[in-house]
């Protein structure tokens, strides 16, 4: 999966914005306020940060060498996943789907009302 794929992807989704908050490489994708995307646009491979429950980001560490603990964040709550390749690219959207969900449904009640998913 490319960077425009990716991009793609996750802008048909309710609520979602882009964003360069930290610098010019590190893209940022929120639902709502929260981020459930990072990402540095020139690492090649592209790898992403994605939030996923504790229980199926083991089961994907275990099942994948490219899904590794989350770099500089909540190990636990976040995964890296490496686009090499390796992964079937439904296997990433629907990495991609968790997050979202996970974090939309973090959002405040009126804040998800607004995004009306």
């Amino acid at each position: 999966m490319d960077l425009e794929i990716l991009r793609r992807y996750c802008s048909q989704k309710k609520g979602v914005t882009e964003d360069f908050p930290f610098d010019d490489v590190t893209m940022v994708i929120k639902v709502g306020n929260k981020m459930f995307l990072l990402m540095n646009i020139t690492q090649q491979p592209l790898r992403m940060n994605l939030k996923c429950d504790p229980l199926v980001a083991e089961g994907l560490r275990d099942r994948y060498k490219s899904v590794l603990p989350g770099y500089h964040m909540n190990k636990m709550h976040w995964n890296t996943i490496i686009l090499d390749g390796t992964i079937p690219e439904n296997v990433i959207c629907s990495m991609i789907d968790d997050s979202y969900d996970l974090v939309y449904s973090g959002l405040k009640k009126s804040e998800r009302e607004k995004i009306g998913k």
